[in-house]
Parts: structure tokens; C-alpha cells; sequence
């Protein structure tokens, strides 16, 4: 009897031994996520149409891998970011709203405001201090906003996470700056600069030969100076090295394929500018629409990485932009306005995403979301918890449901924000949408618009004159978000006091 028993016990010992060890390899794999984004790309400058009509300029690009993407995934007609750069990379990095983190606009210097240096000596009001160094990994940084990163998460979660291309997250000999410190285990091509020097590799990606600064230049590309080559495939293949060695560990990746295109300098991409020169399109025409294919060519030489090394079916792939179109290209009509303005065609942007196995292929989603879910998001699809970052404050909401078409209602009335108190290139402003209805509240002449963009996408009709119920409701949800975020709020230079909330002057 006591030997049945030992070897009973021992058959356990061995059949728990085994299963401890299969476990591991039985447990389904964290998915990869790889998001790529792409720098002053409007809502319209693709061959995918996000409007429900085709529009010229989705005649005029080619951007067959942003089709094949859209015809495999979810395409995202209402998706939103910042109206300038840097506000959306930290909302994207922190999960929190451009008036919370409070990195409103771009950072280049530090402790140098793009106000001070380039803003108009004759406005009425005088911008507040702000974040100007952008985001930091702890405490010691002056004006910057200290948090938990994306990537950071990830790493903890067993992502290697890869940063691939433009940083622009802190500001020039701040810790910000290189993205290392932030959470990621590589970084190439990543630094405090907005732009690059060059897209061209025969002038070392740098900004000299045009007789530029050296802040510029592009940092970790050094084998291809010299070489006839664009910086968008330079980085494509780089980002492709990266994933060849790290699928080959079997460790789940994020890659933040972080494009320097399509921002300035416009500079040809000679793979596919003569095929535009050839249709009569102007030198500039023909070079924006040239940085657009070869940035699309990027997307599609990834996704075949992802089909060769055979994880296609376990890696998410989101594509986006960080604002609207600059000033320089087309307007992205209907849409009105550029990069930088309130208006839709500075907000609203490209989005496409692809979940194997979760997204219906080929759907549009209709339902708005704004660069700050980013975050929640990807943190979803990792299996990582809230209770993770207990103390981290999420401004953004996981659009999963969305991705699985399972969105409820609340959906429908959700309010979303923006906030630049600025007065570089633009007046500055908060605005708030909620349903169809968008508000702007304008800071310098306390003036307020009001859109119904169900009716009228082009923001030419403004009803706050019509609709006061409607304006003081959004005024005041707009109201409570600034206050709660304690969001910077610039001073009337005539007054010497802080710009009235929009609230307050409904309520008058």
C-alpha cells in the first residue's frame, strides 16, 4: 500500500512537473502592436476616403498600403489628435488631455516658447507658462509633465518597445529628449527636434547643405550618409532589422513607427516624383504627393515584414497622424482650416486599425476618438490593468469596443477636448465636442462658435446665436474640464488678469 501510494505520489509530482513546464507555451501570446505615425498628414491626403464622398485630393495621392490597411481593418472617419505636434505625442505617451499634461505646444529649447520667439508683439494677451519642456521620466525637470509612459507599461508588461524616427517629446538637454528615458528599449533617429535636417542621405540628413542648424540632423543614421537614399526608407529599414531580431527572441514588440514624414523641409522623394511632375502637378504638389507615397510605401514594406517573419496574425497595426495638414499643402476640403487651427482641418486626421481575428475587415467606424485613447487602448490589448498604474490619471478611454463593434452608448455624447494657449501662428483657444456639437472658445476677444458638424463638416455656419441653450451647456462642460485640469490660461495684457473661462461669460 505504501508503495501504490508513492508511486501515486510521484506519477503527481511528475504530471504537475510537466504542466508547469508547458504552461508557458500553451498561454496564448501577448499580441505585438505596431503604431504607425505619421507627421502633418491631413484627413484627406491619402487614396482612402474618409469623407463619404471621394474627394479630389484622394484622386491626386496613391497610397495603395493605406488601402490594402483599410480594406483589412477598421477605418476611423472621425479620429482626432492635437493641431500640432508635440501635444499629441505626450497625450498619446500619458493617456492624459493637452490641457492636463500642458505640453500645448511644439517643444525644440529649453525653457523657450515658440511664443517668445516667433509670436506677435502687438497681442492683446500674454500667453501663460506652460510645459515648454515636455515630458519627463521624474521629478527635477522644470515645466514638465512627469508621468508614466506607454512604453514604460509595456516594458513591464515583457514588450521590448522600439522607437523608430521623429521624438519631439522633451525639450533639447532634458532627460525628455531622448526616448530611451522614456520607457523604450531602442531608439533610433529619435531626439528633441520636430524635423529633420534632410530627407536625403547625400546630405547626411542634415540641415547644412541648406545652410541650417545642426539641431536639426537626424541622429543614429550614419551608415547612409553619403547614399542616394530617403530618410523614410532608411528608417523602414531599420525598423525592419529591429523586428527580424526581435520576433527571433519571441518576445511581443512595440514598434512606435514615429515618421519624420510628411513635415517640412518638402523635399522630393525621387522614388515617385516624377510620376506627379509627369501629371502636371506644380514642384511642390509633386513633392508633397511624393513624401505621401513613400511614406505609404514604409507601411506597406512593414506589414510584409510582419507576413515573412509569420506574426502578421498576432500583431495589431494602428495608423495615424499627429494633426492636419500644414498651412503650405492643399486644403483637405471640406474640411476648413490647417495644422494648428482649431477647425477641423487641423484636428481631424487619418486613422486606420487592423486586430486579426477582433476587427471586421473593410468597416468604418463612425464614432469619434481623440489621440488620448491611444493609451488606454494599447494598454488594453496587452492585458495591462489600471491597477497598474494606480496613481497615473487616464484622460482617454479604450477604444476595444470600437475595434470589436461593441460600442455602447456611451459612445454617442462623449465630450472631448482641446486646449492651445498660444498665440504662436494662431489666436488661441479651448474647444470642446460632445454629439455633433463642437465649441470654440477663442481667448483673446472672448468670443465663442458653435458647429453642428453632423450638418455642416465645413465649420462655415456658426450657430451661437441660434442655439444658447447649446452654448452655455458645452461652455460649461468646457468650463469644468479646464478647472479640473488646472489647465494654463493666458492673461489679458489690459487687465493684467487671466482670460475669463467661457462659462463665465455666458453666465453674465
Amino acid at each position: 500500500m505504501r508503495r501504490a501510494q508513492l508511486i501515486t505520489v510521484l506519477i503527481l509530482i511528475f504530471i504537475s512537473f510537466q504542466i508547469g513546464c508547458t504552461n508557458p507555451q500553451t498561454e496564448e501570446k501577448k499580441p505585438n502592436i505596431l503604431f504607425f505615425f505619421v507627421d502633418d498628414m491631413g484627413w484627406q491626403d491619402t487614396s482612402v476616403p474618409f469623407h463619404e464622398d471621394t474627394t479630389e485630393l484622394n484622386r491626386r495621392y496613391h497610397t495603395p498600403n493605406m488601402e490594402t490597411l483599410a480594406d483589412q481593418g477598421v477605418k476611423f472617419t472621425q479620429a482626432y489628435a492635437a493641431a500640432v505636434c508635440s501635444p499629441s505625442r505626450i497625450s498619446l505617451m500619458t493617456g492624459m488631455s493637452m490641457a492636463r499634461h500642458g505640453v500645448t505646444n511644439w517643444t525644440l529649447y529649453e525653457g523657450e516658447s515658440p511664443d517668445d520667439l516667433y509670436g506677435p508683439e502687438d497681442s492683446a494677451i500674454i500667453p501663460p507658462e506652460w510645459n515648454v519642456n515636455g515630458l519627463a521620466p521624474e521629478e527635477g525637470v522644470p515645466n514638465t509633465i512627469v508621468a508614466e509612459t506607454l512604453p514604460m507599461l509595456l516594458k513591464e508588461a515583457g514588450y521590448t518597445t522600439i522607437h523608430v524616427g521623429k521624438g519631439h517629446f522633451g525639450a533639447i538637454d532634458t532627460p525628455g529628449a531622448d526616448p530611451l528615458n522614456l520607457g523604450f528599449d531602442v531608439n533610433i533617429a529619435g531626439r528633441a527636434s520636430g524635423a529633420p535636417g534632410s530627407y536625403h542621405g547625400e546630405n547626411n540628413f542634415s540641415a547644412e547643405s541648406r545652410g541650417g542648424s545642426t539641431v536639426w540632423d537626424v541622429p543614429g543614421l550614419e551608415k547612409y550618409h553619403g547614399q542616394e537614399i530617403n530618410l523614410t526608407e532608411a528608417l523602414t529599414r531599420e525598423a525592419n532589422a529591429v523586428i527580424d531580431s526581435v520576433v527571433a527572441t519571441g518576445s511581443p514588440f512595440y514598434l512606435y513607427m514615429s515618421h519624420y514624414a510628411i513635415h517640412s523641409p518638402f523635399e522630393r522623394d525621387r522614388r515617385f516624383y516624377q510620376k506627379y511632375a509627369d501629371r502636371g502637378f506644380s514642384e511642390f504638389e509633386a513633392t508633397y504627393a511624393s513624401m505621401i507615397e513613400g511614406m505609404d510605401k514604409s507601411l506597406g514594406d512593414l506589414m510584409a515584414k510582419l507576413e515573412e517573419l509569420g506574426v502578421e496574425e498576432n500583431t495589431v497595426v494602428v495608423f495615424m497622424s499627429d494633426n492636419g495638414a500644414p498651412k503650405q499643402a492643399p486644403l483637405n476640403r471640406p474640411l476648413r482650416g490647417h495644422k494648428l487651427m482649431v477647425y477641423e482641418g487641423g484636428v481631424r486626421v487619418p486613422m486606420i486599425a487592423k486586430w486579426p481575428g477582433i476587427t471586421e475587415a473593410g468597416r468604418e467606424e463612425d464614432q469619434y476618438l481623440i489621440i488620448e485613447d491611444i493609451f488606454p487602448t494599447f494598454l488594453e490589448i496587452a492585458g495591462i490593468t489600471e491597477d497598474s498604474f494606480p496613481d497615473h490619471t487616464v484622460d482617454g478611454k479604450s477604444f476595444v469596443p470600437l475595434l470589436r463593434n461593441e460600442a455602447g452608448a456611451d459612445w454617442q455624447e462623449r465630450p472631448i477636448f482641446w486646449h492651445y494657449p498660444h498665440i504662436y501662428d494662431q489666436p488661441p483657444y479651448s474647444s470642446i465636442r460632445k454629439g455633433d456639437w463642437k465649441l470654440v472658445y477663442f481667448h483673446e476677444d472672448q468670443s465663442l462658435e458653435l458647429y453642428n458638424l453632423e450638418e455642416d463638416l465645413s465649420e462655415s455656419n456658426d450657430l451661437s446665436d441660434q442655439r444658447p441653450e447649446k452654448v452655455e451647456e458645452l461652455a460649461g462642460i468646457l468650463t469644468e474640464h479646464l478647472r479640473n485640469t488646472d489647465a494654463d490660461m493666458p492673461t489679458l495684457k489690459s487687465t493684467g488678469e487671466q482670460v475669463p473661462y467661457p462659462a463665465e461669460l455666458v453666465n453674465d
